[in-house]
């Protein structure tokens, strides 16, 4: 799971470029980019990510001396930005869109998932190995339903609270919740052969 950063970092980052410091706009900008893109490949294209990615950044520069929720975090903003845009986009190339139609093939980029699982000592198959049940874990992820999935990697990629992904998707916290836990019982009866098989390599 990304660590999440202190707001009064992210804050202190806020007010120094509503002060006048480009440059800690794109500190803001770095950090995020990692949880933020994650996201949005997941949910759409590789072709379309670079474009959503950009498109969040220009709408939340254009807003962000307005931006005044310090009970909610950066991150979650720059979500909820993001999945405007995945759904607006899928709106206009299909009009009868619905969230559970957005799923990603199971050929989906999975290079955090190797990072987790590249851990530093282990030994060469191991790494291959453990990069090997990345891929099937981003397959799995694929799989999920949207509402499910966007719970999922909110929580894992960008350590957004439940309390605000619950105000993203307009539903309750125990629905959240709830989300997520069916979430993970899936992606355990999915990859628990290759967990298994990951670890007897590990060890």
């Amino acid at each position: 799971m990304t660590k999440p950063m202190e707001p009064s970092e992210e804050q202190a980052w806020l007010e120094a470029y509503r002060n006048g410091d480009v440059e800690a706009l794109g500190k803001l900008v770095e950090h995020t980019r990692r949880p933020l893109y994650s996201f949005i490949l997941r949910m759409t294209t590789p072709q379309e990510a670079d474009e959503i990615f950009q498109e969040v950044w220009f709408r939340a520069v254009k807003n962000i001396m307005r931006y005044e929720d310090r009970n909610r975090n950066i991150m979650s903003w720059l979500f909820r930005i993001a999945r405007n845009l995945v759904i607006d986009r899928a709106r206009k190339k299909k009009p009868d869109f619905n969230l559970e139609d957005s799923g990603r093939g199971p050929d989906a980029d999975a290079s955090t998932w190797y990072d987790r699982l590249a851990i530093g000592g282990l030994g060469p198959d191991t790494i291959v190995a453990g990069q090997d049940l990345g891929q099937r874990i981003a397959a799995a992820v694929a799989t999920l339903p949207a509402e499910q999935r966007e719970v999922f990697l909110m929580r894992t990629e960008g350590a957004v609270p439940f309390k605000e992904i619950a105000q993203i998707q307009d539903i309750s916290i125990n629905t959240a919740l709830a989300r997520m836990h069916y979430a993970i019982a899936k992606l355990r009866d999915k990859l628990v052969d290759d967990y298994q098989a990951f670890q007897q390599t590990a060890s």
